[in-house]
C-alpha cells in the first residue's frame, strides 16, 4: 500500500460517531496522508457542540451546511458537492468517506471511474451498496474492539496477567471458503499463495473483509486459527525478511 498516497477525508458528521475519530484518523494514517480534513454538519445544531474540541485536536476542518428542510440530508449534498471540486483540483490520490448512509454509494463508484482509491468507513449498520462500492471499507465498531484490547504499559511487563482478545464474532457462513476459494486462484503448482497476495485478493472480493471482525489483528492470525490451512514462512534475502505462503489442508 503506498503510504504517500495523498487522501481527502470526508466525514458525514450526520452519520459518524464522534467518540471513535482518533481511532478512525489513525486507520486513515494506515492508508496514506490526509491532505483534505473535512468534516460536514449544521455546527449552528447544540447537539454539535462535542465535536468541536475534538476537531481541533485532529486539525479537521469543519463545513456548515444548514437543514432548510426538515426530513432532508443537505449534509450529504455538501459533501458529495464538496468531493467532486476536491476530485477535479486533482491534488489528491484517493478519499476516505466516513459516514453509514447509502446516499453515498453513486459518489463511491464516480470517484473509482474517476481512477480514485475509495476508503469508506462506518458502522455496522452501513447498507451493502455503499460497502461494494468501496475499494475497502473497515467497520468502525472494529476500529474500537482492535483499540481496547492493546495491551496496558503496566499489563505488558506482568507474566501472570495477559490480556487477550474478546471471543470472537461468529463467523459468518461462508468465510472459509471464500479464503479457500481465493487461495486456489493465486495458488503456485504447489498449492501455495503469497499471504499478502490474498489479502488483497479478499479486500477486492469483499471490501468490508477485516480479521479485525473476527477479533484478529492479523489476517495471518485470523488464517491460523481457521486450522484449515498450511502455513509456510520462508526467508526472503530480496526481501529481507520472512514471506508467509499458505495452501489448502489436503484432504
Amino acid at each position: 500500500m503506498d503510504h504517500d498516497m495523498r487522501l481527502a477525508v470526508l466525514i458525514d458528521a450526520d452519520n459518524a460517531p464522534r467518540n471513535a475519530l482518533r481511532e478512525m484518523m489513525a486507520e486513515v494514517a494506515v492508508y496514506g496522508n490526509p491532505t483534505v480534513k473535512r468534516i460536514y454538519g449544521d455546527w449552528t445544531s447544540p447537539n454539535m457542540n462535542s465535536w468541536k474540541p475534538l476537531l481541533l485536536e485532529h486539525a479537521i476542518t469543519p463545513f456548515q451546511q444548514y437543514s432548510y428542510t426538515t426530513g432532508k440530508n443537505a449534509t450529504d449534498s455538501a459533501m458529495i458537492i464538496d468531493a467532486m471540486d476536491v476530485l477535479y483540483t486533482g491534488n489528491v490520490d484517493g478519499f476516505v468517506l466516513v459516514s453509514s448512509d447509502s446516499d453515498f454509494t453513486r459518489l463511491a463508484t464516480r470517484l473509482r471511474e474517476a481512477g480514485m482509491k475509495v476508503f469508506g468507513m462506518g458502522e455496522k449498520k452501513t447498507p451493502k451498496p455503499f460497502i461494494v462500492a468501496c475499494d475497502k471499507f473497515v467497520y468502525i465498531e472494529s476500529l474500537k474492539a482492535a483499540e481496547a484490547i492493546v495491551e496496558s504499559p503496566t499489563e505488558k511487563h506482568s507474566s501472570s496477567k495477559k490480556k487477550t482478545a474478546p471471543p470472537a464474532e461468529a463467523k459468518p457462513l461462508g468465510v472459509k471458503e471464500l479464503i479457500a476459494q481465493s487461495v486456489e486462484d493465486l495458488a503456485d503448482e504447489d498449492g501455495f499463495a503469497y499471504l499478502g497476495d490474498l489479502g488483497n485478493l479478499l479486500m477486492k472480493k469483499q471490501p468490508d473483509f477485516d480479521p479485525r471482525n473476527y477479533g484478529f489483528s492479523k489476517l495471518s492470525k485470523f488464517i491460523a486459527s481457521l486450522g484449515c490451512f498450511e502455513i509456510d514462512e520462508r526467508h526472503n534475502a530480496n526481501y529481507q525478511g520472512t514471506q508467509v505462503f499458505l495452501r489448502n489442508k489436503r484432504g
